[in-house]
C-alpha cells in the first residue's frame, strides 16, 4: 500500500521521509532497517539501503526526521490497570516498536476514571510528547481537538473526536463464541458481561447475531451484566446462575478475568457446563480441561497503534483517520466442546 509524504524536495540533508519516498516504503519500514529491527523482507530492506546510499542519509537524522518541530522524543501511552495482562501486552509491544525508532514511551495508568484520564492526557500534551496512544475511558475526548498532537485510540473508539483507532473485532469474536456453542447443541447459554461502554457491548451484539442466525432465542435472564469486571464478581454470578432450577448448559465469559471467576465457581460447585472465554490467558491450555477461547493478537494491537502514531507524528501519513480492525479466532481446547448434559457432574467440594 502506497503512502503519501509531504510535498518537499529532497534536500542536502536527507531525512527518513526522503528515504521512504525514494524506496517506495513506509516510514516505519525505514526506521526498522536503520535501527536493525526485524520484520522487513530482504528485498525491501535492500531497497531501503540502496535509497540510503543514494541519498547519503545519515543515521543521526532519525530523531529530526521523525519529529519535525517537536521538542520531545517520547510518545505517550495512556491505558488501564497494568496488572491486567491485556494492557501489559499492549504496553510491551508499543514500547518495542517505539524503541526501534529511537523513541521512549511514557506510560500513564488511569483505570476507569474519566477525569483522571483527562488530567493525565493534558499533562502529557503540555510536555509536548510527539504523539498519544490512548485506551479511552467513556468520557468526552473533544478536549483533544486542536491539541496539536496526533492521537491514536486503542481497543475502543473515543467520543467527541474523529481520530485513528486500532481495535479487535469484538462483535465478530462474540459471534464466533456463540456460533461454536450453538453448534455443539447448546440453546441455554449464559453470557457474563464486564462493565464496558464499548467492547463487551459489541461482544454481546455478536452473541445475539449468532442466535438470530441459528433461529434460537436468547434467554435474557442469562444475559448477566456484572457490576465489576473481576474474577470475584464473575464467580458469584456463576454460582447464582448454575444454582437455578434450569441452569445454562454453557457459559460465555466476555473477558479473561471473568473466565477465571467462572472456572473457580464451577470447580467449587462440581459442575461442568461448556465454557468459552474471550481473550486467552496464561495456563489456559494447561488446566485439567483446557479452556476454549476467542483470541486476538493483542501484541499486534500495540504494534499497529505505535506504527500508525509514528507515521502521524512524522507527517508521513496525512490520510483521513484510519480504523484498523484486527480479526479474532476461536481456539478449541476442550471446555467449549462439551455437548449439553454430556459431561458427568462431580459432587460439590
Amino acid at each position: 500500500m502506497s503512502e503519501t509524504f509531504p510535498n518537499r524536495p529532497e534536500t542536502a540533508r536527507p531525512t527518513m521521509i526522503d528515504v521512504a519516498r525514494r524506496a517506495g516504503v513506509g516510514l516505519g519500514t525505514v526506521s526498522r532497517v536503520v535501527n536493525g529491527g526485524h520484520g522487513v523482507r530482504d528485498e525491501t530492506a535492500q531497497r531501503v539501503r540502496t535509497a540510503i546510499e543514494q541519498l547519503g542519509f545519515q543515521r543521526n537524522e532519525v530523531a529530526r526526521a521523525l519529529r519535525p518541530g517537536k521538542k520531545s522524543s517520547s510518545l505517550a501511552l495512556v491505558l488501564g490497570d497494568l496488572t491486567n495482562p491485556f494492557y501489559a501486552t499492549i504496553a510491551k509491544a508499543s514500547l518495542e516498536v517505539a524503541g526501534q525508532s529511537g523513541f521512549a514511551v511514557v506510560l500513564g495508568s488511569v483505570d476507569e476514571d474519566p477525569e483522571g484520564e483527562k488530567r493525565a492526557i493534558q499533562e502529557l500534551v503540555s510536555r509536548q510528547v510527539a504523539g498519544l496512544m490512548i485506551v479511552p475511558d467513556q468520557g468526552d475526548h473533544s478536549f483533544l481537538v486542536g491539541a496539536g498532537v496526533p492521537v491514536v485510540f486503542v481497543d475502543r473508539p473515543a467520543t467527541g473526536i474523529d481520530a485513528d483507532i486500532v481495535m479487535v473485532d469484538n462483535e465478530g469474536g462474540g459471534r464466533l463464541a456463540a456460533e461454536h456453542l450453538l453448534g455443539q447443541g447448546h440453546e441455554r447459554i449464559a453470557i457474563l458481561l464486564a462493565p464496558s461502554y464499548y467492547t463487551t457491548g459489541r461482544r454481546l451484539r455478536g452473541f445475539r447475531r449468532a442466535h438470530r442466525a441459528a433461529g434460537v432465542d436468547v434467554d435474557e435472564s442469562l444475559v448477566v451484566q456484572l457490576s465489576e469486571g473481576n474474577a470475584e464478581t464473575a464467580a458469584k454470578a456463576t454460582r447464582e446462575v448454575m444454582l437455578r432450577p434450569d441452569p445454562p448448559t454453557a457459559i460465555f465469559a466476555s473477558t479473561n478475568f471473568l473466565t477465571e471467576g467462572v472456572l473457580r465457581a464451577l470447580h467449587q460447585l462440581g459442575r461442568e457446563p461448556a465454557v468459552v472465554g474471550f481473550d486467552d490467558f496464561r495456563l489456559a491450555d494447561m488446566l485439567p480441561t483446557p479452556v476454549t477461547v476467542v483470541a486476538s493478537d493483542i501484541a499486534e494491537l500495540g504494534r499497529s497503534a505505535a506504527r500508525l502514531l509514528l507515521d502521524r507524528a512524522s507527517g508521513a501519513d496525512t490520510r483521513a483517520p484510519q480504523r484498523i480492525v484486527l480479526p479474532c479466532a476461536l481456539i478449541q481446547r476442550g471446555s467449549g466442546e462439551r455437548a449439553p448434559d454430556s459431561a458427568p457432574k462431580r459432587n460439590p467440594q
